[in-house]
């Protein structure tokens, strides 16, 4: 009996070492259809803390799983891949405690201007409903905060999910591919939807994002797990990522009226008679700018402009606003539009360097003021080229370009009496 015994230990615990170690791994199958391991079951390789080099604590590797030790907050606490994703498919397991609260975030962008990653990060809601409810009675969760949601956003549907109880293993699914979200709990797709739509506009601007400018605009970013001040454990976090969708040309501008387009700071946009788009000061004679309201990060763009008035403006290219929609604060790159003189082509940096490039002397001729104007911008990866009328004006190559992401917009400067008319902005995807 006792030789037994000892048999069944034995075997009991090989098998569970077994179960270990089939954790963190991938399969040869998983290998070739692409699929790369976020965490390798014993260091915190790949990870650091958000908008840092480094990992600054609160975070720990416990029996093959990292785990949170809810030290964290809603200002801190949030752990990032070093790696950006744009497309993808991203598996992981995750366990949390009585009334936990955590989430995981993706297309996160980190720049100084943004405290928390939630302000530009999508976020898969992970929480224990009817456990936090108890805990902080009698304040109730709203739906748009429940697990699984598309954080204030977009909402599960409940038939189709399927919760192991608290301290239990659940496995959840992101697909995000060129727009289309799904999210996935236990082996179900619970939701689904479209970024970037009309829907997913008004959703954003009607809720909780209402002021937040740049939440979910990011088509890549770095992934995000959230410790909200509650233990929470993962395990298992896998990805594999999906082509782009390139080569499609889209027209920025109907001729009809500013849909897909979004007025910040001090600027007065129309659409005259003629379906050209008109940008001038607003009454306050500020810094005014007139964005696309997605992002763009490599492609190709033509506009024709024309300069009534003082021409001073500008076309920039991956820029973002920090402080609302009443804000003229623009963080990004402007392709020079300006008066004859003024380097019309050249590219300027709003945050930080100032001019990273100007135009020669013999080039200004080439602009031909009080007419119209064709402006071409090219961007793709580090590369950025400018031409004007046909000439090339600039070519110049920038790590910090391909690193960045952001709106096209139409800048309107100060303390002038500006008027600027646009049309024909046609941009191709690369």
């Amino acid at each position: 009996m006792k030789k037994i015994m000892t048999f069944v230990a034995i075997s009991a615990l090989v098998a569970g070492m077994a179960s270990c170690q089939s954790h963190n791994r991938l399969t040869a199958a998983e290998e070739a259809e692409g699929w790369q391991l976020l965490f390798d079951g014993k260091t915190l390789d790949g990870w650091r803390s958000f908008k840092c080099d480094s990992l600054i604590g609160g975070w720990h590797v416990v029996d093959g799983c990292i785990q949170a030790s809810g030290e964290g907050s809603d200002g801190s606490g949030y752990i990032v891949t070093d790696k950006k994703f744009a497309n993808f498919e991203l598996v992981w397991d995750w366990k949390l405690t009585h009334g936990g609260n955590s989430g995981m975030l993706y297309h996160v962008v980190e720049h100084p201007r943004y405290e928390v990653p939630y302000v530009t990060g999508p976020e898969y809601q992970l929480i224990d409903n009817e456990g936090w409810e108890e805990v902080n009675a009698p304040t109730k969760l709203e739906e748009w905060q429940k697990l699984g949601v598309d954080y204030a956003m977009y909402l599960p549907d409940y038939e189709k999910m399927h919760v192991n109880p608290v301290g239990e293993w659940n496995t959840s699914k992101i697909v995000f591919d060129n727009g289309h979200v799904e999210h996935w709990l236990n082996g179900e797709k619970i939701l689904e939807f479209e970024a970037w739509t009309d829907d997913w506009f008004a959703r954003k601007a009607s809720g909780k994002w209402g002021n937040a400018t740049e939440y979910g605009l990011a088509h890549e970013g770095v992934l995000c797990l959230q410790d909200h001040g509650d233990p929470a454990s993962f395990r298992n976090i896998k990805i594999k990522e999906l082509p782009k969708k390139a080569g499609e040309t889209v027209s920025l501008f109907n001729g009809k009226d500013l849909t897909g387009w979004e007025a910040f700071g001090c600027i007065e946009a129309s659409v005259d008679s003629e379906g050209n788009l008109v940008t001038e000061n607003g009454e306050a004679m500020q810094y005014g700018y007139l964005g696309t309201r997605e992002y763009y990060k490599d492609f190709d763009l033509t506009v024709e402009f024309k300069q009534e008035a003082n021409g001073n403006s500008g076309l920039f290219f991956h820029s973002f606003v920090h402080g609302g929609f009443e804000s003229n604060i623009v963080n990004g790159w402007q392709c020079e539009v300006a008066p004859k003189g003024n380097d019309t082509g050249a590219i300027y940096e709003s945050y930080g360097r100032g001019w990273l490039i100007q135009i020669p002397d013999e080039k200004e001729n080439i602009l031909k003021e009080g007419e119209w104007n064709t402006l071409r911008l090219r961007v793709e990866g580090d590369n950025v080229k400018t031409w004007l009328n046909g000439e090339e004006m600039i070519d110049i190559n920038d790590p910090v370009f391909g690193a960045s992401t952001g709106r096209i917009m139409l800048q309107i400067h100060d303390h002038n009496v500006i008027k600027v008319l646009w049309r024909n902005l046609n941009l191709t995807k690369l």
